[in-house]
């Protein structure tokens, strides 16, 4: 969706401002407490309240008067502080699920715990109800196992019932040329919100700025995966215990692989995380996130030595070396593949609290022996990813 309602966070035609850190609100109270009274008082004969809309439908909840736009920003912080935007029955700071840096830290660690709210509605044998009467879309124009059937299980634990398309370069009307913007603003029509991986960056973005209801970009090409980055995130806080003062290897392709595009985000948000780059040179993270991780104070490093690497880590995380993005290159992807396997002799050397983590599927980067070791948490990662999903569908259908 192309506009947030909220106060919190407002996301204009795909330009997204994230939700505000609520805890440092109290700071701010003294030093805009008069001037946001003062011009309260002085307009409030004028004060009226109108609901703007984008030309797509999706609502900005405006307060109108003598108010500045400063001071109308001023009173919100205000208000964010007194009740806070995670309260239960408020509505999520989000319209759309796009990219990663539309959350912060706070937002993080509330979306986790209505995850683990989750975890004990999935364990539940009645499960729940909370979603019955609403039906979600799943659009995958690119293969998917975990991420679909993990939404679509989500849903249906919820109460909620599926429409899904698997496939859909071939096997919708996307196939006889129809545009992504027409097929949204169609199964719009037959659903309440629209889960969609694409082959191309950016599309989700598209989709958002067309439909009036909510997006969740399941993958866009080489762009980003959000959902990933958050099951990660949940992932890497269940196993270590903690976010901040981590260190973590980001392994394999890294120029087209959007899980760590979107975890490296994420990990922006927290304190003294370090963040090692190991990589073949013809899928080395590109220039974009280096600069953000640099921009944000967090250090990163380049190195060609796995081992070396995974004896400092407290996370490996490793992915494939995705032949579908080389094209008709198949000399650059022989080249890069088999290059950095995970194997007993690298957990030899990894610390004991520390795991292995892989978005999947994998192919050989990963031995089939290190399945059996505790540190392997690549399949508790997998199964994390329904949690963090049943709870932003809860987040974006309901509210808090």
């Amino acid at each position: 969706m192309a506009s947030s309602s909220t106060f919190s966070s407002w996301t204009f035609y795909g330009s997204t401002l994230a939700p505000k850190t609520t805890k440092h609100c109290s700071k701010f109270i003294y030093s805009c407490l008069n001037s946001c009274f003062n011009q309260t008082i002085s307009s409030i004969s004028s004060y009226a309240s109108h609901d703007m809309t984008s030309p797509n439908g999706k609502g900005v909840d405006w307060a109108w008067g003598g108010l500045s736009l400063k001071s109308r920003a001023q009173c919100r912080a205000l208000e964010v502080g007194i009740e806070s935007s995670y309260s239960v029955g408020n509505k999520f700071q989000l319209e759309d699920v796009i990219e990663a840096q539309q959350f912060d830290r706070d937002a993080l660690g509330a979306i986790f715990e209505v995850a683990l709210e989750m975890e004990k509605i999935e364990k539940n044998s009645t499960g729940s109800q909370m979603l019955k009467g609403y039906l979600m879309a799943t659009l995958f124009y690119e293969p998917s196992t975990r991420t679909r059937l993990s939404f679509e299980s989500a849903m249906k634990r919820l109460g909620g019932e599926v429409l899904t398309t698997e496939n859909a370069r071939e096997f919708s009307s996307a196939a006889k040329g129809e545009t992504l913007e027409d097929t949204i603003r169609t199964v719009e029509g037959y659903s309440d919100i629209i889960v969609m991986r694409h082959f191309e960056s950016g599309a989700a973005r598209r989709a958002a700025a067309t439909a009036s209801i909510p997006i969740i970009n399941a993958g866009d090409g080489p762009g980003q995966h959000p959902t990933q980055a958050l099951l990660d995130v949940y992932t890497i806080e269940r196993e270590i215990g903690k976010l901040d003062g981590i260190k973590v290897g980001l392994v394999g392709d890294l120029a087209y692989g959007r899980t760590v595009r979107s975890l490296a985000y994420l990990l922006a948000k927290y304190e003294d995380v370090k963040i090692y780059f190991v990589s073949p040179d013809v899928v080395k993270m590109k220039d974009d996130i280096k600069d953000y991780l640099t921009s944000k104070g967090v250090e990163w490093v380049e190195s060609a030595d796995l081992m070396e690497v995974a004896s400092k880590c407290d996370v490996v995380y490793q992915t494939r070396i995705q032949r579908e993005r080389f094209g008709e290159r198949v000399d650059l992807y022989e080249e890069a593949r088999g290059k950095y396997i995970v194997d007993c002799d690298v957990l030899r050397v990894m610390q004991k609290h520390a795991v292995v983590m892989h978005p999947l599927p994998r192919l050989d980067e990963i031995t089939v022996d290190v399945d059996a070791d505790p540190r392997a948490a690549y399949f508790r990662q997998a199964k994390n990813g329904l949690y963090i999903r049943m709870a932003l569908l809860k987040l974006l259908l309901l509210g808090w």
